[in-house]
């Protein structure tokens, strides 16, 4: 269990929403549990630090920093911070995200602003401020955390124009990063999640878990482990050939579909 070994790795939103593990918090464990240092970024600081907390009870190494990633100020030194502490950045995992209803029709413009500060601006600023790190430190891996949502229009819901937009922005930006940095040795790569279930989605209640889970080809549930394992291997010297890649987490959905009768 030593995959990352030596690395340095940024956990953006690490901290999860409610009671549960979200995809966030199973990432950083997962990268801990796998012998990297980790720093838990949070807005609420507090939830950092019980992650924190969680991460160093099983013997790994963490550290949680309160940044608004929506502002340039604060994100450069999240940056600063990791290298201070830790000597090295390796890893940047953008895993912050937020969602609103809305047709183009119907969606409120400040609303719509505000998540696209959050969802794809933030993870611009992380770039700019965390690449000069990762290239002192010899390269790195970068993880976008984006959603089936951006590659597919959903249908029967109230309306998720901002959202489906900035995840596929995002990532038209790791295929941007990757091209830019392809021969500096700096890999940029999407998780695309499907319908797991974490705290941020447990509003929904119980009968629209059991939709989402029989609602994919695998008839299984997802969960924030199942975007943690992938993450690792993105993140591990394991996936040193991979870049500009789309990485589907999401029980076959987007690839497979029911064969008409």
């Amino acid at each position: 269990m030593a995959r990352l070994s030596g690395k340095v790795a940024i956990v953006t939103g690490a901290a999860s929403r409610g009671e549960g593990v979200g995809n966030g918090a199973a990432t950083a464990i997962q990268f801990a549990r796998e012998g990297a240092k980790v720093v838990l970024v949070n807005r609420n600081v507090e939830r950092a630090k019980m992650l924190e907390e969680q991460i160093r009870s099983e013997g790994g190494e963490a550290a949680a920093f309160a940044a608004d990633v929506t502002q340039p100020e604060p994100v450069k030194a999240m940056a600063d911070f990791a290298v201070e502490r830790y000597g090295r950045l390796d890893i940047l995992h953008n895993n912050v995200g937020i969602t609103i209803p809305g047709t183009p029709e119907t969606v409120d413009l400040a609303g719509w602003d505000h998540l696209l500060q959050t969802n794809l601006t933030s993870a611009l600023l992380c770039c700019r401020f965390c690449i000069p790190r990762m290239l002192a430190s010899g390269g790195g891996s970068i993880i976008n955390v984006s959603s089936a949502a951006g590659m597919i229009g959903l249908s029967g819901s109230p309306g998720a124009v901002a959202y489906t937009a900035s995840k596929a922005g995002l990532q038209g930006l790791t295929l941007s990063i990757a091209a830019d940095y392809a021969t500096q040795g700096i890999r940029a790569n999407s998780l695309i999640v499907g319908t797991v279930w974490t705290p941020a989605v447990a509003r929904l209640g119980e009968d629209a878990r059991e939709r989402r889970r029989k609602g994919v080809p695998l008839q299984t549930e997802g969960t924030a482990w199942d975007v943690a394992y992938a993450a690792v291997y993105l993140a591990s010297d394991e996936a040193r050939w991979v870049t500009g890649v789309m990485l589907p987490i999401d029980g076959g959905l987007l690839s497979l579909r029911v064969w008409p009768l």
